[in-house]
């Protein structure tokens, strides 16, 4: 999705089964509203408070219009498109550009329940949500809304460093990952720590199509005598070599050693005298520098 403001968001689509779930959740606290409302008009009317029967029924009706209709829209104006049955299953709604559902968008959902659910006994919008690209049901498609997912059962991604296999560091030298992008080192990522878990066949298959269109982003000629793997574990290595930052350079000086002290007399050995002070040097007379004979 693309805010207005030219901002990426990714979301992961709810699945149907999921958002079944999660209605089965809800249908099971609104039936027990229903039913518990149902009981306390019965025994209103059966007490003989002198209320006519139509004012149980009426409330009744009331009360059912506002738990089948209320409910939803309630609960995911004020909850920022969730219920208690999306919680549980890690679900919210938002719009079709990631914003926070409205009562206008709650509301339309809620009404197209009865074509969604009630009416067609939930067919048409299992139907509409499989065709789907997003999983949309009719209600979603009227309101511009879809359902995502909050929260998934795989565990939260860790760092990884990869190095260059054994015998490979001369070869590794000359990749060049310049070319790759996020998403490519993204899909060689993941590629390389689902392959132990992968069929040999579908392995395979996988590695050497992924190889040659790394190979292609980064305008390298796969040699046939490396295996795709070792490639891929290669570039891995050297895209996040690339991606540290460069150590900082610190330039180190040495404090220069202090003078000898000059040995006083007193420190000297006796019979050595203290050295003196070199005589200044001589230099010749200016015209000539000629000295008399003395």
């Amino acid at each position: 999705m693309v805010t207005p403001e030219a901002v990426r968001l990714d979301f992961e689509e709810a699945t149907v089964g999921s958002r079944g779930v999660a209605i089965v959740v809800d249908w099971m606290i609104q039936s027990m509203v229903l039913l518990v409302a149902s009981l306390a008009g019965g025994l209103l009317v059966g007490a003989g408070v002198g209320l006519p029967p139509w004012v149980g029924f009426t409330l009744v009706t009331l009360l059912g219009f506002l738990v089948i209709f209320g409910y939803p829209i309630g609960f995911e104006t004020l909850m920022r498109g969730r219920t208690p049955g999306k919680m549980i299953m890690g679900l919210r709604v938002v719009t079709v550009e990631g914003a926070p559902v409205s009562m206008r968008h709650a509301s339309i959902r809620a009404a197209l329940v009865l074509v969604d659910f009630i009416l067609t006994s939930g067919f048409a919008g299992v139907l509409t949500a499989l065709l789907s690209n997003r999983s949309q049901r009719i209600g979603d498609h009227l309101a511009g809304t879809v359902v995502v997912r909050e929260r998934t059962g795989a565990g939260s991604t860790t760092a990884v460093e990869f190095t260059v296999p054994e015998g490979f560091g001369g070869y590794a030298e000359t990749l060049d990952p310049a070319g790759m992008r996020s998403d490519d080192y993204q899909t060689v990522r993941a590629f390389l720590l689902r392959a132990p878990t992968l069929a040999p066949a579908r392995r395979a298959d996988l590695g050497q199509r992924l190889a040659r269109g790394v190979a292609r982003r980064i305008s390298h000629q796969l040699p046939p005598q490396v295996h795709p793997e070792a490639f891929l574990r290669c570039v891995a290595a050297r895209y996040q070599e690339r991606g540290r930052p460069a150590p900082s350079v610190q330039t180190s000086y040495k404090t220069p050693a202090p003078p000898a002290p000059v040995p006083r007399r007193s420190d000297l050995p006796q019979g050595v005298d203290e050295p003196s002070a070199p005589e200044p040097a001589t230099h010749p007379q200016a015209g000539g520098g000629f000295t008399a004979p003395g």
